[in-house]
């Protein structure tokens, strides 16, 4: 438990590391799942933790994961008007090509980062300014 201790909720993410590594062996034959549908049979895991699984550790990409850079940025830029993981997700899926869902994560997040911070945003130093709907309505 002291590896994860350094981030929240640790207890519960400890308990779901032992329940899973259980179900990974008895239901999987000992291998992580290569499925979302699969996946998030899995203690702890959602369809975000799915989607990133899955693109990192096999270069597979089912789905687009939305964390909460993704989700305040959809939103922001105007490429949903959504507010649930799920069905940001699913609108992303419909604008996005398929040979970006592994990436648009890791852009969107980088972004939300270093650039679109949800406190202070660096406006002056956004290069996708143009194209935003929160900046065209608000700047």
């Amino acid at each position: 438990m002291g590896e994860i201790r350094s981030i929240g909720l640790y207890k519960g993410k400890a308990r779901n590391i032992k329940k899973m590594a259980r179900k990974i062996s008895k239901d999987f034959a000992g291998k992580v799942p290569r499925s979302i549908d699969e996946l998030v049979l899995l203690p702890g895991v959602g369809r975000k933790t799915a989607n990133i699984v899955l693109s990192n550790a096999f270069g597979i990409d089912q789905g687009i994961a939305v964390d909460t850079h993704v989700r305040r940025l959809s939103k922001k830029i105007g490429l949903t008007n959504k507010d649930i993981p799920d069905k940001i997700e699913q609108d992303l899926i419909k604008i996005v090509p398929t040979r970006y869902w592994g990436t648009v994560n890791r852009l969107l997040v980088s972004h939300g980062r270093a650039v679109c911070r949800a406190v202070n945003p660096a406006h002056d130093a956004c290069c996708i300014r143009r194209f935003c709907r929160w900046y065209k309505e608000n700047v």
